[in-house]
This record gives structure tokens, C-alpha cells and sequence, in this order.
């Protein structure tokens, strides 16, 4: 092996207001009553209509706290491969290990047939047992000689096979280190971007007086309510009568335990969470291990159709499946939403539905 292939085989070696949605069976979810108009009551002063500027931030920070949550599955996606790759590498050094010892003694082998023939004078077998006289020596000599042939071509081949693996282990180390560093390059980066975007998104939060992130929080809040509304009014929860599976429950069980710990992008708990993290820990715990990232659950798990969705089910969110949220029942899904915010129970309509997926179908 090269220097880089000995270099590698040496580097081998709170719950929140959840309770009252979730503790009334057959009641859709739906965000809280908003504000009475001013024709509602005289007295009241009138709530200000939604400042265009503030509809602006509203937007900008929603893009920018999307593209954290893209990133950050970059970020895991990274991550996961990157414990697999160091897994291969250290198995592949393994092999590399003991492939050098099996040659080793093969080549101690070969030397000590080497040392037995200088032994006898230097004359091969062969033509030792043909010099001989005795007629019985002459018989046991072919077959000594025949079994030493074949030993001999035994030995050079498992040779010649040991040092194939050896160069075939080396190799795939080698393409493994490769991928590797691609890895740690790709997380590196995407650690990067999330890190600009929530601080883009923290300094803009940031100049906005109390009265602003306030009226902020209330754009969000109907923002959200209105596309619930919206998912509602198709009638989706007449047809969706599902009930959870065992695993689900123990899933939807799980996840309803996080509620209130912060949201924090590459978490998967126990005291944080980013959106894929919650979901995967909840199914894992569920004994039912899923993905890593919301990308990767919505392309190796089974798709369901919305109708037919239970609890334990995922959702996933946005045209990139870049969120994922579990579903509970009654409309409603338990989620990380993202920095800054806690897990929560929310609509399940309140995003851009992309589709469904169950863990355990």
C-alpha cells in the first residue's frame, strides 16, 4: 500500500396548550379565536390592519427559516453518512489488520519450505526421490512430492488471493475516506448556511420594537390559522377515521412527551429537537427505526393517501420535504418548528401539505 492507504489504516483504528386539543376526541384543531372586530364592541380600539412592511418581514423570515430547515437536513443527511462511512472505514481497517497477519504466516510458510529445501542440500523433492535406490523410498517419495506440489500451489495461491483482498480492502478504504471528507465538506457548509440564516433572521427579528414582534407573532398566528381553515373546510376530517396502530401509539405517545423543549436544528434529543429529529426518536423509541431526515422518510417510507392517514403518521411539509410533523388525530400534528420555538401542537393543515408517510406499514 501507499503512504495515504498506511496513513488511513493507522487514522481507522412543558406541555403546552396541547392538553385541552388532544383531550377532546372528534374536535378538529383549530387556532384560537381570534380577535373581536371593532363593530363587536364600540368601546374597543381598533385593531390596526396588517402593516405591509411587517407582511414583508413576516414573509422574509419565513424564507429564511426555511432555508435553515433545508440546510439542516443537508446538515443530517451529512451526518448520517458520515457515521456510516467512519463505521466502513474502521471494519475495512479490520480486515486490512488481519489480511496482513493470514500473510504473514503464509509467508512464514513459504519460508520455512524454503529453509527445509536448502536443508536437504538445495535438491528439490523431485529430485531427491528420483536419485534414490530403494525402491519403497522411490514410491513414498511421488506421493511426498505430489502432496508437496499441491501444498505448494495451495500456498501461492492463498497468497496470491490474500494480497487481492488486501489491495481490494485498501481500495474501498480508500473511496470511503473519499466520501467522507466529501461528507464532512457538506457539513461543514451547510452548517454554515444555517447558522447565516437564523442569524439573518435573529437581527431582523431584533430591530423590530415590542409592539411589531407582537403584531409579527399575530400575522404568523393567523397566517397559520387561515390555511388550517382552509384544509378544514375541504372536509378532509370527515374521511380520515383512522386509528393508530400499537407502534403509533407508542409513537404519538413519545413525541407528545416532548412538548416544550426548544427546537434546535441537527437535535435529536433528549433535550432538544429539529423537526426530523422528533420523528425519528419517536418511531426508533416506538421500536420502529425510520430515517434520519424528512427528505429521506418521505422517499424510503410508504405513502399513504391523506385521507387515509392515523396517528404516528408523518406528514411532510413544502414542495423540497424539507419539514415533517407527526400527525395525532382531530387535525392536528405535533412538531419542531424551528429556532426560536418549542414543540408544539399545530393544524395539520397549516403548511403546504407535500404528502403522508407510514413508518410501519
Amino acid at each position: 500500500m501507499g503512504t495515504g492507504k498506511r496513513g488511513l489504516l493507522t487514522a481507522a483504528v412543558t406541555v403546552v396548550c396541547a392538553v385541552t386539543v388532544l383531550a377532546a376526541p372528534g374536535t378538529a384543531f383549530a387556532a384560537p379565536s381570534r380577535t373581536p372586530s371593532p363593530t363587536a364592541s364600540p368601546s374597543a380600539s381598533p385593531t390596526p390592519p396588517p402593516s405591509k412592511d411587517l407582511e414583508k418581514v413576516r414573509e422574509k423570515l419565513d424564507k429564511l427559516y426555511h432555508d435553515a430547515a433545508v440546510a439542516t437536513d443537508v446538515y443530517n443527511a451529512a451526518e448520517e453518512k458520515t457515521k456510516e462511512q467512519s463505521a466502513l472505514i474502521v471494519e475495512l481497517a479490520k480486515k486490512i489488520v488481519e489480511g496482513q497477519q493470514k500473510l504473514e504466516r503464509l509467508k512464514n510458510q513459504a519460508g520455512a519450505a524454503a529453509r527445509a529445501q536448502y536443508r536437504t542440500g538445495g535438491l528439490p523433492p523431485t529430485a531427491q526421490f528420483l536419485l534414490s535406490d530403494d525402491p519403497q523410498q522411490f514410491i513414498d517419495g511421488a506421493g511426498t512430492v505430489l502432496n508437496g506440489q499441491r501444498a505448494t500451489t495451495k500456498l501461492i495461491a492463498e497468497m496470491t488471493r490474500t494480497q487481492k483482498d488486501l489491495q481490494g480492502y485498501a481500495d474501498d478504504a480508500s473511496a470511503q475516506w473519499q466520501k467522507l471528507e466529501a461528507n464532512r465538506k457538506a457539513k461543514a457548509a451547510a452548517k454554515k448556511k444555517i447558522k447565516q440564516q437564523i442569524s439573518e433572521a435573529e437581527q431582523l427579528e431584533s430591530r423590530l420594537e415590542k409592539k411589531e414582534r407582537e403584531r409579527l407573532a399575530e400575522l404568523e398566528q393567523q397566517a397559520a390559522y387561515q390555511a388550517q381553515t382552509k384544509w378544514l373546510d375541504t372536509g378532509i376530517l370527515d374521511e380520515i377515521n383512522g386509528k393508530a396502530s400499537a407502534q403509533g401509539k407508542k409513537a404519538v405517545e413519545f413525541a407528545s412527551a416532548q412538548l416544550g423543549k426548544p427546537y434546535v436544528w441537527g437535535a435529536e434529543g433528549p433535550k432538544s429537537y429539529d423537526c426530523s429529529g422528533l420523528t425519528s426518536q419517536a418511531w426508533a423509541n416506538a421500536g420502529h427505526p425510520i430515517p434520519r431526515t424528512s427528505q429521506e422518510q418521505w422517499k424510503q417510507l410508504k405513502h399513504v393517501d391523506i385521507k387515509d392517514m392515523r396517528p404516528g403518521d408523518l406528514i411532510i411539509y413544502f414542495d423540497d420535504a424539507s419539514h415533517v410533523a407527526m400527525y395525532v388525530g382531530d387535525g392536528a400534528i405535533i412538531h419542531a418548528p424551528r429556532p426560536g420555538r418549542t414543540v408544539t401542537v399545530a393544524g395539520a393543515g397549516s403548511m403546504p401539505i407535500l404528502g403522508v408517510v407510514r413508518p410501519d406499514a
